[in-house]
């Protein structure tokens, strides 16, 4: 009986850090967005707004996949989450401060913030990987 609970601690301690497969790097101290993941279809979502459609497709392909689920922890102990991975510095100007893992909340924080650099994909650190 102790070795079925040691193992059933070990589990929930590993889907803790991966979240389930939704924080890759395995260092997430908690799933904001939940351990299931959430795949998207990255065109679609980019092309609900008027940015270039080229660099978007390639930024959210860099940074979750499509899964809208998708959660890094940072260094600085923030955290990113969604299809755009929005930092948790921006949630309380987009999302009332929770993580925005609903893909429409997680577009309408990328519109901000990629309004809020003058209309650049800047804030995103792939954006020099994909020519952006």
């Amino acid at each position: 009986m102790k070795f079925a609970l040691l193992g059933a601690l070990l589990i929930a301690v590993g889907l803790a850090d991966s979240c389930g497969g939704n924080c890759p790097s395995g260092k997430c101290p908690s799933c904001p967005c939940g351990t299931t993941k959430n795949m998207q279809d990255i065109a679609t979502w980019c092309g609900k707004h008027s940015w270039n459609q080229a660099c978007c497709k390639c930024i959210v392909s860099h940074e979750s996949g499509g899964n809208a689920h998708a959660t890094n922890y940072n260094s600085n102990g923030s955290t990113d989450v969604g299809l755009w991975q929005i930092n948790s510095i921006n949630w309380g100007g987009c999302s009332g401060g929770k993580a925005p893992c609903d893909p429409t909340q997680n577009l309408n924080c990328a519109i901000k913030v990629y309004q809020g650099s003058g209309n650049s994909w800047k804030p995103w650190s792939t954006h020099t990987a994909c020519g952006c």
